[in-house]
Order: structure tokens, then sequence, then C-alpha cells
């Protein structure tokens, strides 16, 4: 029987789901709602009463939620992890980031820096720029928003970096990643998701789960930018 799957997610999977899914869909017959935010944003729109049949957030934010009785423990999964890399318009020189002195000259250097306001990856930027003593030089040539892929200001050519998450990074064309942050300032997140205790379609939001999880999605993950939780 065909499912009307809602979902809600954070934005470091907007690219892993614009490929599966159209296959899980095809392959199944369900059809798949999805509505995506930055992970902050997204957390207080459920806090707020918002309900969905499955949610794909940072693994705090799903444990926080299966605390609070809004996803069923039993239901919890993790699918990957993913890092914060920097992206430049596609064929511009690539800059040296790999020591964190490399790193903090290419943020000096650059004519612009784009970074989110309230996603994981610009709120851990915000502080990284601090500890470095650069914020108030960054700060004087940055290009934020609020959330969504700031790739695409780069694209654009409105910004020379970006700094988020290194799928959201890949899932814009016209941008090419540039590499991941050096591991002294790296930020790592485990994407997790889980089951909503009044889904509407829970037998739908399982096989979709299912699906993301197996080892034949795991490959879009990895060409994706993350990597795929074994187990």
């Amino acid at each position: 029987m065909t499912a009307r799957i809602k979902l809600l997610t954070s934005n470091s999977v907007h690219g892993v789901l614009d490929e599966l899914l159209p296959r899980f869909e095809g392959a199944r017959g369900h059809k798949v709602e999805v509505s995506y935010d930055p992970a902050k944003v997204m957390l207080a729109r459920i806090r707020a009463g918002e309900t969905a049949d499955l949610a794909i957030l940072g693994a705090s934010a799903i444990d926080a939620l299966v605390k609070e009785g809004r996803i069923v423990a039993a239901s919890r999964r993790e699918l990957a992890r993913c890092g914060v890399g920097v992206g430049v318009r596609k064929g511009a020189p690539r800059p040296d980031i790999g020591s964190v002195e490399a790193f903090k000259q290419a943020l000096l250097g650059a004519k612009s820096i784009a970074y989110t306001l309230e996603g994981a990856s610009g709120i851990h930027f915000a502080g990284l720029i601090e500890r470095l003593g650069i914020a108030a030089q960054v700060r004087a040539k940055a290009r934020t928003q609020a959330g969504g892929l700031v790739g695409e200001l780069v694209a654009r050519g409105e910004a020379e970096l970006a700094v988020q998450q290194i799928p959201e990074i890949m899932a814009v064309p016209g941008v090419d990643y540039a590499g991941p942050l050096p591991k002294a300032l790296q930020l790592i997140t485990t994407s997790a998701a889980g089951i909503f205790a009044d889904a509407a379609q829970p037998d739908g939001a399982r096989a979709l789960l299912d699906f993301l999880a197996a080892p034949a999605s795991a490959r879009v993950f990895e060409a994706k930018g993350l990597e795929p939780s074994r187990g």
C-alpha cells in the first residue's frame, strides 16, 4: 500500500537524499515529503510541536528527542559521520588549509568567507575564529546567512570561500571541495535517525530508514562526503 512519508531533516544529508529518495520511491512505491533546515532550527521546530514520520538530525538531538518522548527509542539508528570543510568556486585555486597556521592564513588572505549563523558548522566556525584570534578580520568580510547551503554564495561569485559541513559543500554545483579543516580544528558530527512516536506512517518510516541504512546506500553517503555507519 502506498504511503506518504513525512521526513524532517538537517541539511547535512541533502545531497544524499536528493539521490536516494527517488530510488526509494521508485522501488517501494511510497512518496516522501521532505523538509530541510539547519539542525538547530529543525530541533526547535520539533520541540515547538511540529511532527512527521521520520527525523534525521545530529545524534545528540535525536537522543534528546528520545528522552522527551518524541522519538521511539528502539527506532534510533546512526547513519553517517561528517566533518567541516572549505569550498571554492569551481576552477578557482584551492587554498592550503593542511595545518592550523595555513588555515588561519587562508582565512586572512581570502577576500570574503561564507558561513551560516545557525548551522552547526557556522557556530563551530565562529568559535574557531575567536580561538585563532582573527574574529574581527573574518567578520569584516563575512557573507553569512541563517542556514541553507553557503556554497551557493561561492558559486554565484558572492564569496571566495565557503566553510560548512563537507557534504553540504559537495552538494552545490559550481563549487569545488578544497579539503577538510585541520584535525585540531575539526568538528565531527554523527547523523542519526528516528521514527516519531506519533508517526502517521510508522511502517513507511521504518522502510525508509532501512533503505537509508542498507549497504547499497552506503556508497552514496561516501560519494557525498559522509562516512556511513557500519552495523
